[in-house]
């Protein structure tokens, strides 16, 4: 435990974000409390609070990284526990446009678990910090203020309608992106935040099988990504008891069927053609279920001049991505290790300092999903020079990495949040893309020859 700034923290939501929150919090906050509509002590299956949990999910590189860090050998548990781990752009099967791009050894974990079973563990890890403890299920009601503009405590209610006055030095709000702060803040006299919002009408239909046939090999995922030829994607890990689970995606109002028909008949349009080969003889273990996904919703916190004294707003309530993009859970352990580097001052963390902190953690994965949503013609919103060059030269670089597995690797250290963007515009990355993205007879070799010669070729050229 850290120095001490105040007797109690509460955590408003037991999700990711929540609890990574209440992890850097029990450093610095006698306890922490943290509240949950849900019942979730124990609770290892997808529950109501969390309907994105049926669906496949992804922890980027990055995030990866940080949670390794808060939790010194969770992935030593995750792989006790079965879930199949390996490399981002080397042991995942990837189809950008319809072709496939060339593996490359990373050294970007990649854990294929779902959100359940990730969330378990590291629930399991918080709840066993002395500081740290559960109040579910209760709905909070609102907050509770103590003058001049601060924030002392939140009023809960249970199951049986009884109502609790719970006081707290901090409150942080990490209910996701159903967030009422916005509402709150209204209702105290503050000014909500400004938004932005990408309407994408996207939904997720996820079913699980068991499989008798191996269409992975040594893989531990098939993921054909929407393009604008085929804006229906898919994702198929291979989870830690053995089945599989296929999320179909189709945004636009494209949205994949619930019954066992229409859901194979919209597996076999993917990019992917294995995907269905490999499901449509396998046993059903679930029905299909659908998430829907309206837009991706960017609240502008860092923008306030005022905010009351003793509250954040964490996650999704900040920034809610396109989830096919993975990066909502590795942006809150981002954000959470912003928050630990400033109660590491010793004093209560400063709500405008916080979200003008994170503003720029949150601007490149809000440019690649809101940029890469803007590449389809019926999504609304700006397209400005940025985004249009943008998603032009992104073009040119999902296809070279179909040929040099250099270019996958810098890809996916960008989307895996380890580099920013700019590290795909140095110059020899730029002559990579330009040479490989030719039409094959203009390369002067296939792209089999164009792989081996990339391959053996020296890497301090990046």
């Amino acid at each position: 435990m850290g120095q001490l700034i105040g007797d109690r923290a509460v955590v408003l939501g037991a999700g990711m974000a929540g609890l990574l929150t209440a992890r850097v919090l029990s450093e610095s906050y006698r306890s922490v409390v943290i509240v949950d509509r849900d019942d979730v002590v124990g609770v290892e299956g997808a529950r109501r609070g969390v309907p994105q949990g049926r669906h496949a999910h992804a922890l980027l590189a990055k995030g990866q990284q940080i949670l390794q860090e808060l939790f010194p050998g969770l992935d030593g548990e995750l792989a006790a526990s079965n879930v199949p781990a390996g490399d981002l752009a080397g042991d995942l099967r990837w189809y950008f446009n319809g072709q496939r791009l060339a593996p490359a050894r990373s050294g970007l974990m990649s854990v294929s678990s779902t959100r359940p079973v990730l969330e378990s563990h590291v629930r399991t890890r918080v709840a066993a910090l002395p500081q740290v403890s559960f109040k579910t299920p209760f709905a909070v009601r609102g907050l509770r203020t103590g003058g001049q503009g601060r924030i002392i405590g939140v009023t809960i209610a249970g199951d049986d309608g009884e109502i609790e006055e719970l006081a707290a030095d901090l409150v942080v709000d990490a209910t996701g992106r159903g967030s009422r702060s916005p509402v709150w803040l209204k209702e105290l006299g503050f000014a909500p935040p400004e938004e932005d919002r990408i309407v994408i009408n996207l939904a997720y239909t996820t079913r699980r099988f068991l499989l008798n046939s191996d269409p992975y090999g040594a893989d531990l995922s098939i993921n054909p990504v929407a393009s604008l030829d085929n804006p229906r994607g898919g994702f198929f890990p291979k989870l830690h008891d053995g089945s599989s689970m296929l999320s179909l995606t189709g945004m636009l109002g494209d949205h994949p069927p619930t019954d066992p028909e229409g859901f194979l008949a919209f597996a076999k349009t993917l990019a992917a053609p294995e995907i269905y080969e490999a499901v449509k003889h396998a046993e059903p273990l679930d029905d299909p279920v659908t998430f829907k996904y309206p837009a991706s919703v960017r609240r502008r916190y860092e923008r306030l001049v005022e905010f009351p004294r003793g509250f954040l707003v964490i996650g999704d309530g900040v920034c809610s991505f396109n989830p096919v993009y993975g990066q909502g859970m590795t942006v809150a352990a981002l954000e959470a290790t912003v928050l630990r580097e400033q109660l590491g001052q010793g004093i209560e963390p400063d709500a405008i300092q916080f979200f003008r902190a994170i503003a720029p953690l949150i601007d490149s994965p809000w440019d690649i999903s809101a940029g890469g949503d803007l590449n389809f013609p019926g999504v609304e919103g700006p397209r400005t020079l940025k985004v249009r060059m943008g998603n032009a030269f992104m073009g040119k670089l999902h296809t070279a990495a179909t040929r040099d597995p250099r270019v996958t690797e810098a890809f996916f250290r960008v989307a895996g949040l380890v580099d920013p963007p700019q590290a795909l515009m140095r110059p020899s990355m730029i002559l990579r893309v330009l040479r490989n993205s030719k039409p094959a007879a203009d390369t002067g070799r296939s792209p089999v020859s164009e792989q081996v010669h990339v391959e053996s070729g020296s890497r301090n050229d990046q």
